[in-house]
């Protein structure tokens, strides 16, 4: 049932209202997971607050949630510093006063943080008297300095850690608290026929393509698929590889950087930057195969999750949530992690053999489907508010 459905009939009492934080409003994995969640709700109503207007702002009205656009703290990597997180923590106590106030004005009843680096939530949440959800999506392996300290922030800072995997959880070790509830596919893509899907995309009828969907970042992978197309086994059979996504506002000199790799490595013309897509089904259609490649452990990568859904033959590094996602061999293949050659050499193995990619593909499609069940996630979701509530 949609946002738009979750009201009350007339002469009711409105609906308990979740007040929602997250920290952009792209279109990316997080992003549109809070669409599901908030577009899904039967017995909750949502108040969203995000950091910008952009395209889940649209979306989430679309679904019938309201948006709040107003500055919002949040954790970024060059944040894990005694100096960083310091100036970060005086931003959210101001903003936790305004957040609390808001929270009180509307008569939320719970405030969920849709990502653990959005710092704001917890302390409003303290001073509006209310429960606290603090989703974590990310996994603090790069941060080994500061994650015990981050690690006390957030266990004192909810009163629910709903983690999206498995290895996501595992980082807060023995600790009851967090617990596991999987992202929901948020999207249903249909991939486009091979062919049409790549004269829209200029690629050859025939001949290897493989893409990697998400941001452009130090982790996702994307300069490793680089290095491997350079490789001999995808060199030899002139592989292409399709990048679509683009970098972090402030982070755009990652894809110049990656272009220019791509250049001094001699598949130039093979490595295509396309910058952020909507079109996915496009792009699932002209590939191959779906790479996830990320060089640390990644918590649940949405792409991975719908490309999976769609029939794509997913390959994908062998740690964090996409181990979780991928079986090898049977609805996917992994990989070594950081490994340029063992990428390289399953790709091209995978090109020579069609019949495997479309068995893994099949596989991948009813296993990922029965496991990531949209309405299992809205439905975790409110048995946590009424958990909280007391409903």
């Amino acid at each position: 049932m949609s946002a738009r459905a979750a009201t009350a009939p007339p002469g009711a009492d409105p609906l308990p209202l979740v007040l929602y934080l997250h920290s952009s409003a792209g279109g990316y994995g997080a992003d549109r997971q809070l669409a599901l969640i908030a577009g899904g709700l039967s017995r909750y109503r949502a108040l969203v607050v995000l950091p910008e207007r952009g395209t889940l702002a649209d979306r989430l009205e679309a679904a019938g949630a309201e948006v709040v656009v107003r500055e919002l703290s949040v954790v970024r990597s060059g944040h894990f510093h005694f100096l960083g997180l310091a100036g970060i923590a005086t931003r959210a106590a101001r903003d936790a006063r305004a957040l609390a106030a808001l929270a009180r004005e509307r008569g939320a009843v719970v405030v969920h943080s849709n990502t653990s680096v959005v710092l704001g939530g917890a302390p409003a949440a303290r001073l509006a008297r209310l429960p606290h959800v603090w989703h974590v999506r990310e996994i603090y392996a790069g941060w080994a300095r500061a994650w015990p300290l981050w690690r006390r922030a957030l266990l004192a800072g909810a009163q629910a850690l709903p983690c999206v995997s498995q290895a996501t959880r595992a980082q807060f070790g023995a600790d009851r608290r967090p617990r596991l509830l999987y992202d929901g596919l948020a999207r249903d893509i249909v991939r486009a026929p091979r062919a049409a899907a790549r004269a829209a995309l200029g690629l050859p009828a025939e001949g290897f393509v493989c893409a990697v969907l998400g941001r452009i970042s130090s982790w996702k992978g994307q300069e490793l698929l680089a290095r491997a197309l350079a490789r001999a086994p995808l060199a030899e059979i002139g592989a292409i590889a399709l990048v679509a996504g683009d970098a972090w506002p402030g982070e755009e000199g990652r894809e110049r950087a990656l272009r220019a790799l791509g250049v001094a490595l001699g598949v130039g013309d093979r490595l295509r930057l396309l910058g952020y897509r909507e079109d996915v089904s496009t792009l699932l259609g002209a590939a191959d195969a779906v790479v996830v490649p990320s060089t640390r452990a990644d918590p649940l990568p949405n792409a991975a999750l719908e490309a999976a859904a769609a029939g794509c033959c997913v390959v994908a590094a062998n740690h964090g949530g996409l181990s979780e996602i991928v079986r090898d061999g049977a609805t996917g293949r992994l990989v070594a992690p950081g490994d340029a050659d063992a990428l390289a050499a399953t790709l091209a193995e995978l090109a020579g053999d069609e019949d495997a990619r479309e068995r893994m593909g099949m596989a991948a499609a009813a296993d990922v489907r029965a496991r990531f069940a949209p309405g299992a996630l809205i439905a975790g979701v409110e048995a946590l508010y009424d958990e909280l509530t007391g409903a």
